[in-house]
Order: structure tokens, then C-alpha cells, then sequence
């Protein structure tokens, strides 16, 4: 990776899976699409600032979210406002809850799922172990909801963190007690339940509503502080972002790791050869593309790239020139992504497009 370049720093075509990938500067007002020669092809203006990730529908529809005005004193990747809009920028559908964070999906059935906090009761919250003491959210500690929605805004279910036993549960060490416990990441796996991901627990699980319960789960202090997870190979394994923030061993340096869904095992993982070069201790995202390479999202560093099948060369890689909006609790601007996805031309969601 050369640090002192901008845009597209390496294409391999015929190596690189064809397509046009999304790259949405976190809390900017745009979301643009570029081919593999990092050409912009198509943008969306926002009528705010984006929340966290944006990402296509059939028919070159965009969802995501901007930020809205919330009490909530927790400031990482909320939005609030979330959107559907069609390719010239109309809005088609929208939801606005001011407690919603992070993850938001469609569903099949034009239902919508995503996360919300809400402020736990206070004998409720003191049962919950770890964290560093103390360091509650102006002393409060808010917990993640998950909640479906229909088109109209009508609950279909919802469940909650304060279902769980806290005991069980511990907050990861050198983290404050402002959540319980950071959940970024919903997603559907056409069976009716979900994988949902907490980074404040180095937790990933399966979340049956109609069970209300977790019906598998892993934990690892050595991904730190992960994000992203996802199925692939059939549902046979689980692919995702691992940090490396405050894991173990040093120096701190990200991953991508693929874990046997059955057993929690790990089968894969990628790192960059020098430690340094691949490294976002926040954010962060994964994709798998149908040629069986994996595009990343280095999350702060503003840089996506793509890794290939079986050699685990780098094929395609981009560092975003736009820096156009402050990191959260900075004040310098900064080109970070919450997460990109690549689509190919001829997908359900750029088929028919103006490319």
C-alpha cells in the first residue's frame, strides 16, 4: 500500500472481479460509484449527513442512513433517518427513529430490520460486569435493540440485550460501559433469524426472535473488536472483519477470518505481510464476490481493496480521495468508509442502469 497516493492504486484486470463499487465518506453528504479503473459512474446527493453504510437494492435503489437529532449521548455510526431512494435521487421510502445505529437491512418481504440503543435501568445495568468502572455515558449505559419494521413503521418483533443474563455476558476489558454491548451488524439469513455481532464483547451470535434467544454463538478476545460477519460458502462458514484492536498479540494489526460455522473454528485468515499496512481499529467490512475474491474495507484509512481466491494477492486497490467530513470526536477531516460493496453490471441492483 503506498500512503502517499490517492484513488486507484492498483487494477489487475482479469484478476479483479468486473463491477462498480460504492464508496459512501462516512458522515458525508454523497455516495458515489466507481468502476475498477476508479472512475466515477453514477452519485447520490443525501439530504443529511450519512450515518454509517449505504448500500444498492434492485433496480439501482440506495439504502442508507443519515444522522437525525438524538438525546442519546453515544455518537459512533448513528443515524437515525433511514432511506430508500432510486437511481436519480428520489426518495422512495424512509423511517426516522432517533435511536438507530449501524446496521440496517431489507428484507425479502419489504420489511426492515435494524439496531437501536436504549438507556438500561440502572439496577439493571450494575449487574452487567466488566468494562473500565465508571465510565457510563454521563452516567448512563444504553443497550442495542433489534427491531423489524413493515414499510409503514409497524413493530413485527423486537428483542433487546436486557433478555440476556448479563452474567454471561461480560463487557471486554479497557472498554467504558457507555453500551451494552455495540452492536454493528444484523444480518438476515433467510430462515427468520439473524447474525448479529457486538464489538464492546468480541461476540458474534445467531439471533432466533421467535426462540428469543441466541442458538449459537462465538467469542474470541483475539479478533478485536470485529465487524461485518457474513455467510458464505452456502452458510458453511462465517466471514469477517477482525480489528485487531487491543487483542493479544502485537503489535495491532487487522484480519480477514473465516470461521466453520459448526464448530467456531477458525479456516481462514488473511493478513497484509507487514502488520501496519492493514490496520483499522474501528469500522470495517467484507464482501465476497462471486469469483470467490473478497473485498475489504480498511475503514479509517479510507481504503478498499481486493484480495484474491486462492493466492491472496491484492488484485484492486483504492484509497478515497474525499475528505470531506470529520471523524467522529475530531475535528480534522477524514476519507473513512464504513463499509463498500462491489456490484456487477449485470446484478439485480445495476442491471438496466446508465452506466
Amino acid at each position: 500500500m503506498d500512503f502517499q497516493k490517492l484513488g486507484l492504486l492498483k487494477h489487475e484486470a482479469g484478476r479483479s472481479f468486473a463491477g462498480y463499487t460504492t464508496v459512501s465518506t462516512f458522515r458525508s453528504n454523497t455516495v458515489k460509484l466507481i468502476d475498477n479503473d476508479g472512475n466515477e459512474v453514477h452519485r447520490w446527493t443525501l439530504p443529511g449527513q450519512l450515518g454509517s453504510l449505504a448500500y444498492l437494492l434492485p433496480g439501482g435503489r440506495l439504502m442508507c442512513s443519515v444522522q437525525v437529532p438524538t438525546d442519546i449521548p453515544l455518537s459512533t455510526a448513528r443515524g437515525g433517518r433511514m432511506l430508500e431512494m432510486d437511481w436519480d435521487g428520489t426518495i422512495l421510502w424512509e423511517f426516522t427513529d432517533p435511536t438507530q445505529h449501524h446496521d440496517f437491512r431489507r428484507l425479502p418481504n419489504g420489511n426492515t430490520v435494524y439496531i437501536g440503543w436504549r438507556a438500561l435501568p440502572d439496577d439493571y445495568a450494575a449487574r452487567v460486569p466488566g468494562g473500565i468502572p465508571g465510565s457510563e455515558a454521563e452516567g448512563k449505559m444504553y443497550e442495542d435493540y433489534f427491531r423489524e419494521i413493515t414499510p409503514e413503521g409497524g413493530v413485527v418483533w423486537e428483542w433487546s440485550m436486557s433478555d440476556l443474563d448479563p452474567a454471561d455476558y461480560p463487557i471486554s476489558h479497557g472498554l467504558d460501559r457507555g453500551e451494552f454491548a455495540h452492536a454493528n451488524t444484523i444480518c438476515p439469513l433467510g430462515d427468520g433469524t439473524f447474525l448479529v455481532n457486538f464489538r464492546n464483547m468480541d461476540l458474534m451470535a445467531v439471533l432466533d426472535p421467535a426462540q428469543r434467544r441466541f442458538t449459537w454463538q462465538a467469542r474470541s478476545q483475539y479478533w478485536g473488536r470485529q465487524h461485518d460477519p457474513q455467510p458464505v460458502d452456502g452458510g458453511k462458514r462465517i466471514l469477517f472483519f477482525a480489528n485487531g484492536a487491543f487483542d493479544k498479540p502485537k503489535p495491532q494489526r487487522s484480519a480477514v477470518i473465516e470461521l466453520d460455522a459448526t464448530t467456531g473454528e477458525q479456516v481462514w485468515r488473511w493478513e497484509a505481510p507487514i502488520p501496519w499496512t492493514f490496520y483499522s481499529h474501528v469500522m470495517g467490512g467484507v464482501q465476497r464476490l462471486p469469483n470467490g475474491n473478497t473485498l475489504v474495507c480498511e475503514s479509517v484509512n479510507g481504503r478498499i481493496f481486493e484480495i484474491e481466491a486462492g493466492t491472496g494477492a491484492i488484485v484492486w486497490d483504492y484509497i478515497n480521495p474525499d475528505f470531506s467530513a470529520p471523524f467522529p470526536n475530531m475535528t480534522a477531516l477524514a476519507n473513512s468508509i464504513f463499509r463498500s460493496y462491489r456490484y456487477a453490471a449485470d446484478s439485480q441492483e445495476l442491471a438496466g442502469m446508465p452506466l
